[in-house]
């Protein structure tokens, strides 16, 4: 991690060049375009010259060149510019850039697209430093020999948080700390183990909040830690358009089909609407308000029902959070085609916000009654960058073992961690592999103990009763009521009452 921490700062170091023409909250917007162009570029090195070659042979023939291009480039992408970052030139600089970001195939210029790079580099020449900036990029040594993906990812990352500290945003809306996101992967992949290390296997993968990819890419990695011949195809789809390009990146570079990543909201307009996953995994951003797709996503409530996403209800707009989480749960496949497992962080407001009947506590009472939740971890504090609150992951599955059915399985870990180093933003605390063996082992056991308590699922649920006081008087007649009623009333009036209650008629004037 210190390597990519180093080389990422040396990358924001090119700010000292941007110093005076730009404000510091909008370096990241110019260094992260030019450091996915610098990774492409250095990825496609060593096929730079065969590619241009065979781009020349085919020039003027109906030959589709995106079909033929990436066998030639041993990747899924390719460029047929006669410029790189490092033969611009000081003079046309800008002409020679958009040319060379031009004859990108459509799958990566779309990255700089959403980067929205074109009107950077007008900044930049106006600025007059465009070409310095261009010079300071070529000098860095991105290739994949030097930097696997995994790496290059947390570069990303970290320029990142650099940049959203630099803008005063929030950096922990794109992207999950490793160590988090490779306990989720390990507790919704282990029990798969013996499917996932079988022969020529095929599974999907989904993260309706995909940030940078990190989620993704880190359970291809796993899953290929156990089986290198096991493919696990990634989808998803993200909000931000910058961090969507670094995981349009990201996934290109690894070989992927970039077309299963989608740009957009996700609550208001799912763009895999028919797709059905074996796997999904997502950190939605904690207790951000639906207030702008609100009446989308009522109107799916209303007019769909159990139909749509959102059948069960919907919780208080300062939260979305379980809206994702039903969102993630449209996407199972049924238990008779494989059923799907599902890992999702959420803070502790899904678990506690709400009384019976609202629309948390119903959207609860579907998910146990349905019995799809197997587990809850409750994680340490400052385990995130943006904020030391305590989260929890929670584990779907509407395909549990037999010895889990209706119950649910509650692990605290949150004595489970290591102290950082050095903080990064919020984050003081980390998960050691250790650590996460220990948290997947109390959850493979299924065994009360210490830190693990096991639950029918009916014992969760609860009804609130109104219990009204009713009105507490008490009657009695003594000589000592008597005596006190005739020093208020007189005489008259006590003899008046005796003769009464003597015959059990009325009274109204005592």
């Amino acid at each position: 991690m210190t390597q990519q921490q180093n080389l990422a700062d040396f990358i924001w170091n090119v700010a000292d060049t941007l110093r005076g023409p730009f404000k510091p909250s909008l370096y990241g917007r110019i260094i992260l375009p030019f450091t996915v162009l610098r990774r492409l570029e250095c990825v496609l090195a060593p096929t730079r010259d065969a590619v241009r070659a065979q781009a020349e042979l085919l020039k003027g023939s109906s030959v589709n060149l995106d079909l033929v291009l990436p066998q030639t480039a041993g990747a899924p992408f390719f460029n047929t510019s006669q410029f790189s970052l490092a033969s611009l030139g000081a003079t046309s600089t800008r002409a020679n850039l958009e040319n060379y970001v031009a004859r990108f195939s459509a799958n990566a210029r779309q990255i700089f697209e959403h980067f929205a790079f074109d009107n950077w580099l007008v900044r930049l020449e106006e600025a007059n430093i465009l070409y310095e900036v261009c010079k300071k990029f070529a000098a860095i040594d991105l290739h994949p020999g030097r930097l696997s993906n995994h790496e290059m990812g947390l570069v990303f990352e970290h320029l990142i948080r650099k940049f959203a500290e630099a803008a005063n945003d929030d950096a922990g809306e794109y992207f999950t700390p490793r160590d988090v996101v490779r306990l989720v992967t390990t507790l919704v992949f282990a029990p798969d183990h013996e499917l996932l290390t079988g022969k020529g296997v095929v599974r999907t993968v989904y993260d309706c909040a995909a940030g940078t990819g990190g989620f993704l890419s880190s359970a291809i990695e796993q899953v290929k830690e156990w089986n290198a011949e096991t493919s696990l195809i990634p989808y998803g789809q993200e909000l931000n358009p910058e961090t969507y390009a670094i995981c349009v990146a990201d996934k290109l570079i690894q070989g992927y089909d970039v077309a299963k990543l989608k740009l957009g909201n996700t609550l208001s307009n799912d763009q895999l609407p028919r797709e059905r996953f074996d796997y999904c995994l997502a950190n939605p951003p904690f207790g951000v308000k639906w207030e702008t797709v609100q009446k989308t996503v009522a109107g799916e409530h209303k007019d769909l029902g159990y139909a749509g996403r959102f059948g069960p209800g919907l919780p208080r707009v300062g939260d979305g959070s379980l809206l994702f989480l039903m969102h993630l749960l449209s996407k199972r496949k049924p238990a008779e085609q494989g059923g799907s497992r599902i890992g999702i962080v959420l803070s502790g407001s899904p678990l506690f916000n709400g009384g019976a009947g609202s629309g948390e506590s119903e959207i609860r009472r579907w998910l146990l009654e349905n019995d799809w939740v197997e587990s809850i971890v409750a994680l340490p504090t400052d385990l995130f960058y943006n904020t030391g609150i305590g989260t929890y992951v929670w584990v779907l599955s509407n395909k549990k073992a037999p010895e889990r059915a209706g119950k649910v399985q509650l692990i605290d870990a949150s004595g489970l961690h290591s102290p950082m180093r050095k903080s990064l933003g919020s984050k003081r605390k980390h998960l050691a592999q250790e650590q996460i063996d220990e948290i997947a082992r109390l959850a493979d056991a299924f065994e009360e103990g210490p830190h693990s308590k096991i639950f029918p699922t009916a014992a969760f649920g609860y009804r609130r009763i109104t219990v009204e006081r009713p009105l507490r008087l008490r009657f009695e007649v003594t000589e000592d009521r008597l005596r006190r009623y005739a020093a208020i009333k007189g005489a008259e009036k006590v003899d008046q009452f005796a003769q009464l209650m003597a015959t059990g008629q009325r009274f109204t004037d005592c």
